[in-house]
C-alpha cells in the first residue's frame, strides 16, 4: 500500500505457547508500520482454550495517538464454554 510515496507495511507475528495444565494460548499481532518503523495500527488476537474445551478470544484494535503512543479504540472478548470433558 502506498501514497504520496509514504509506504505502509504489514508486519504479523504469530506465537504458540502451551501451559503446563495443557491450556494452548495463541497471540496473533498485526500491525501497519510505516517507511521510519513508526507503527501507526495494531490488531492483537489472543486465543485461549483451556483443558476442559473453554475459548477465550481476546481482539483489541489500536491506533497511534498524536502523543506517539498506542490507545485501544476496540476491544472484543469472546467466551465459548468447553463441554468439560
Amino acid at each position: 500500500m502506498s501514497s504520496d510515496n509514504n509506504e505502509i507495511d504489514e508486519v504479523e507475528v504469530v506465537t504458540t505457547a502451551v501451559g503446563d495444565d495443557g491450556t494452548v494460548v495463541v497471540d496473533d499481532l498485526k500491525a501497519l508500520v510505516d517507511e521510519d518503523g513508526n507503527v501507526l495500527a495494531t490488531d492483537e488476537t489472543i486465543a485461549a482454550e483451556g483443558p476442559d474445551g473453554t475459548i477465550v478470544v481476546d481482539e483489541v484494535i489500536s491506533v497511534a495517538g498524536d502523543d506517539g503512543k498506542l490507545h485501544a479504540v476496540e476491544e472484543d472478548i469472546t467466551v465459548i464454554e468447553g463441554d468439560g470433558s
